[in-house]
């Protein structure tokens, strides 16, 4: 049984395509693949920064990556981009998010988030999104200067709740980051939100769900 629940933040607790959704008619057509491409360069970033050891907090590569979408969309509107960065740090939670913390939390499982989000805008996310009172702990990579999916970032949960890697249960809608936690040792749910085929070979290392409502009853 699991004696911890740590769960990522961006996409897992925290909808990602928020911040975009909010401003969609400014955008038009462009909003869904600008808001695409804006993850997708926000996460390459991240890597290649860690794997070259030349870090940058979290929130600098927010803002550069959007920087990239809006240049290779077109969009040049400076009173636009500071809204969506706005809308960045007060990002909704998906709407079974805060149900199943607190579930989790009334089981006697403590709950954690471990994100690659700076201190500060996890800080600002969380309190917006309501999910403050249902964590016992908001884990940021960023006092080890490096993001995920490196060994290290996975021992600050570990380390936290002085639990063994096995008796840490980590829920990520990102397959990349279910298959790094997996390699550190954690219990590993994928919440494979857009039924994209299986990767990284989750089928048999993770439990796979469509989205967060199940998890309480497979941990308790």
């Amino acid at each position: 049984m699991a004696r911890a629940a740590v769960f990522d933040a961006y996409g897992t607790l925290l909808d990602v395509h928020a911040a975009v959704g909010r401003h969609a008619a400014r955008l038009g057509a462009a909003a869904g693949p600008l808001s695409a491409l804006w993850r997708a360069k926000q996460l390459e970033m991240s890597w290649i920064r860690s794997a070259a050891g030349a870090y940058l907090p979290f929130w600098a590569l927010t803002e550069a990556a959007l920087d990239h979408a809006m240049a290779v969309h077109g969009v040049t509107d400076a009173g636009l981009r500071a809204d969506l960065l706005a809308a960045y740090r007060e990002l909704d939670a998906y709407p079974e998010a805060a149900g199943v913390l607190a579930a989790l939390r009334a089981r006697g499982i403590p709950t954690a988030i471990l994100s690659n989000g700076s201190p500060d805008m996890l800080d600002s996310a969380v309190a917006a999104a309501g999910l403050a009172p249902l964590l016992d702990a908001v884990l940021s990579v960023d006092p080890l200067r490096r993001y995920k999916p490196d060994p290290s970032i996975y021992a600050l949960a570990s380390e936290h709740f002085d639990l063994p890697p096995g008796e840490v249960a980590f829920i990520s809608s990102n397959p990349w980051d279910a298959f790094g936690a997996s390699c550190f040792g954690f219990r590993i749910f994928w919440v494979n939100r857009a039924g994209g085929p299986e990767e990284y070979e989750l089928d048999r290392r993770a439990t796979i769900l469509a989205d967060l409502a199940a998890l309480p009853g497979l941990l308790s």
